[in-house]
């Protein structure tokens, strides 16, 4: 003989209520997972960001790094330390059509694989073409 146990039900009329809290939960956490690889508080320089981080992971060779900013136009600076690279990187945000430019420096590991990067808002130049 099987033994039904009575479990007890959810009440049906909290479901309008919660779909919409569960809905706003995961925005929330999908929105904190984004941004916890965001290397700038800055909002002028935000897409920047969401750039790098796309193209450039971390683990990314040095010289791939250097080949992605020299061919998008990208000055390059000298560094003192053989396991940093610093760049300019100029963009215009979309969304308000203003350009934005960041001091960018990557990080390298001995390997020469990009551990990390920083960014800084860097005053704006004339456009070079």
């Amino acid at each position: 003989m099987i033994r039904r146990r009575n479990f007890a039900r959810f009440p049906s009329n909290l479901w309008p209520f919660l779909l919409p809290v569960c809905a706003a939960l995961m925005a929330l956490l999908l929105g904190y997972g984004c941004r916890k690889n965001a290397h700038t508080s800055d909002a002028r320089l935000q897409q920047i960001d969401e750039m790098l981080n796309k193209q450039l992971p971390p683990g990314t060779p040095l010289a791939r790094v250097d080949h992605f900013l020299k061919s998008r136009g990208y000055p390059v600076q000298d560094s003192p330390d053989k396991n940093s690279l610093v760049a300019l990187v100029r963009h215009i945000d979309t969304d308000t059509l203003q350009p934005s430019t960041a001091r960018v420096t990557f990080h390298f590991d001995s390997n020469r694989n990009l551990v990390s990067y920083e960014m800084q808002y860097a005053p704006e130049g004339p456009l070079q073409p």
